[in-house]
């Protein structure tokens, strides 16, 4: 009996252990459109993206803007207000994941005014003794894009780029661009190309295995 026990124990804690390792090792995304319109092609993007980083093995939590809106980043308004409560709510969903799913539209050749002013406001602390851009550095991210346009947003994405990577962030090297975004997408929001569809799973299971990478580190 206490042969038989020693080895049920034994069992017993190698299960548990691996369970917290399994758990310890997946990955935690935040995906999330740099657009709050209805009908937004990068909605539809960061959807399909989404279920590729659950399909490769991630917890993904996705984000609309519509639902968290946010002031204009004002020095004034956060010395006289502090941090507002959604951009509080923002850093902690951004804290609890590891890395950032992200379907940047173009506005003018660069990022949208929604999506810098989240990048913003993530990045002021809330205390004294908060670390420097607690919400982006060590974390991870891959890049998307949907337009009408014939460059499908890859422009505004050299800006998302520069600003994540010089804020800690550490980014999929490749990134993919939905053009003419008006006529790329059914009537029940998948992408009619298989090619393009196939290529946006790749940067999610991209994500999936560099951040996967980085937490066993």
């Amino acid at each position: 009996m206490g042969l038989q026990a020693r080895c049920l124990g034994t069992r017993s804690t190698t299960f548990e252990s691996n369970y917290r390792i399994q758990i310890m090792s997946t990955p935690r995304i935040l995906a999330f459109a740099g657009s709050a319109r209805a009908e937004s092609f990068n909605k539809k993007l960061i959807a399909i993206a989404a279920d590729a980083a659950r399909a490769a093995g991630a917890e993904v939590t996705l984000l609309d803007f519509r639902e968290l809106p946010l002031p204009l980043y004002d020095g004034d308004l956060e010395d006289a207000q502090g941090i507002p409560e959604n951009a509080k709510k923002l850093k902690t969903l951004m804290r609890e994941h590891d890395g950032f799913l992200i379907a940047a539209p173009e506005y003018n050749s660069s990022i949208t005014p929604l999506l810098k002013n989240a990048i913003d406001w993530a990045s002021r602390a809330e205390s004294e003794s908060e670390p420097a851009l607690e919400c982006y550095r060590g974390k991870t991210a891959g890049l998307l894009s949907a337009s009408p346009g014939g460059f499908g947003g890859m422009r505004g994405l050299v800006t998302v780029r520069s600003i994540l990577g010089n804020i800690g962030v550490y980014l999929v090297p490749d990134q993919v661009s939905i053009s003419s975004a008006h006529e790329a997408f059914d009537e029940s929001g998948k992408l009619k190309d298989a090619r393009k569809a196939k290529q946006v799973a790749g940067i999610a299971e991209s994500l999936v295995t560099l951040t996967r990478k980085l937490k066993g580190s």
